[in-house]
């Protein structure tokens, strides 16, 4: 007897299998062995709702509590202070589970929250545009390559090698599915001819330090080239915006302004340019207007995506919806204000400062680069950072990352003012161990 969940008729199936060329179901499914078409589940007996509680909970135990853990692992992702405020605002029902923002007249609390997102991240970064709307740091990178190539009508991307390697492959799927070529150049050998749409930079940059960007400034504008900037937006508490030194576009991650790591996700693209590229941006963006009874009003201004107006000629595919992400932002942004984010990017720095100098006087160890830096740092170490890895797992300790690949014995540590001294100094202490028993 047919499903009753299933609304194909006898008639809806016998079409369907004509028209691929069989006569039954059974036919349809041959080349799949016996024994795997009607497979037995040996699913245990149901269980009462307290049972399973209790099995769910058991199980649960089994998990590791990252709490429970010091860490020193950045690269992209990190962890920082989360204020209790941000979940009891976020999740509220009326945006918890509020969809989407295409509604104006239904939807003005999204609306507005994220209005005042743009608004924060301009300010945050000196430029004059913000969107919303866009997956991660890597895939808003990625967008600016393209929407670079559209504003200059040139079709070569320039990557520098200090770049996150993970953001490099993501630019590199999206420019060859446009036929892009995508040239990574070395720091001190960067020479633009006049071909290139685009110079992306990382400041700071994956290994921690900071780029002599002025120079990259002048190289890329004097051939008409854009320079994209891919920024840490905790960093631009206490040093320069990059729209006071002249980046054309601004990408990051926004996963560290009040959003949990999460395994991973969600992350938040923050994607801003200057407002005569206003028109090649994107994903959407949303502006204040006044309706016909003289009322503050918000609505999406901007909205080039496939799934609108523009169809094939959109200028991006990117539709997600990252309302609640960008709601956690603003609501991080307003409650930190502008000393509150100022002190965390100290806490930072200082207590970076101090882990890696009191790490590089180790026996054994040495910072890889000597140039300022914010809260990552390269260590080489004197024994296989998976060896010293293990042994801070060991100690409930999540150690850096390691980047032997790129640098002999290299390990990236990332410190943020979630990482006390006294964790600090456990560290030390047990690489300093590790060293003498090498």
């Amino acid at each position: 007897m047919p499903s009753p969940y299933l609304p194909n008729t006898d008639a809806d199936r016998s079409t369907m299998l004509s028209e691929i060329g069989v006569s039954s179901s059974d036919e349809l499914f041959k080349d799949v062995p016996k024994e795997f078409r009607n497979a037995q589940f040996k699913l245990p007996p149901p269980l009462s709702e307290l049972e399973l509680k209790e099995e769910l909970r058991q199980l649960s135990n089994l998990n590791a509590n990252l709490d429970d853990y010091s860490c020193f692992l950045g690269a992209g992702f990190y962890r920082h202070f989360i204020p209790s405020v941000i979940g009891h605002i976020t999740g509220r029902s009326e945006f918890y589970t509020a969809y989407t923002p295409y509604q104006a007249e239904a939807s003005q609390g999204t609306l507005q929250t994220i209005y005042d997102y743009q608004s924060l991240i301009c300010q945050l970064t000196r430029m004059e545009v913000s969107n919303a709307g866009m997956y991660d740091g890597s895939t808003a990178a990625a967008e600016a390559a393209l929407m670079a190539c559209r504003i200059t009508r040139r079709d070569k991307v320039a990557v520098l090698s200090t770049v996150n390697p993970r953001y490099y492959q993501v630019i590199d799927t999206y420019a060859r599915g446009h036929d892009i070529p995508l040239d990574k150049v070395e720091p001190d050998s960067v020479n633009l001819p006049p071909d290139y749409a685009c110079l992306i930079v990382q400041q700071p940059n994956f290994f921690g330090y900071f780029e002599a960007i002025k120079s990259y400034v002048q190289k890329a504008h004097e051939v008409g080239t854009l320079l994209i900037v891919i920024v840490d937006p905790i960093s631009l508490g206490i040093f320069k915006p990059p729209g006071d030194y002249g980046a054309d576009i601004v990408v990051a991650e926004g996963q560290s302004l009040g959003n949990p790591i999460s395994f991973g996700g969600p992350g938040l693209g923050i994607f801003t340019c200057r407002k005569e590229y206003l028109r090649q941006m994107p994903g959407r963006i949303v502006g204040k207007a006044v309706d016909v009874d003289g009322q503050t009003g918000y609505v999406l201004t901007l909205s080039t995506r496939e799934q609108h107006i523009r169809r094939e000629q959109a200028t991006s595919n990117i539709c997600t919806n990252e309302a609640l992400v960008t709601l956690a932002v603003t609501v991080y942004l307003t409650t930190l204000g502008k000393n509150g984010l100022r002190r965390v990017a100290e806490l930072c720095y200082h207590q970076a400062h101090y882990a890696a100098d009191v790490i590089g006087k180790l026996k054994g160890y040495s910072l890889t680069f000597q140039q300022p830096f914010f809260k990552e740092f390269v260590v080489r170490c004197p024994v296989a950072p998976s060896q010293i890895n293990q042994a801070l797992f060991n100690e409930n300790i999540i150690g850096g990352l390691e980047v032997s690949h790129l640098i002999d014995n290299g390990m990236l540590f990332c410190i943020t003012e979630v990482n006390t001294k006294q964790e600090i100094d456990r560290l030390v202490k047990i690489l300093e161990g590790l060293a003498n028993g090498a």
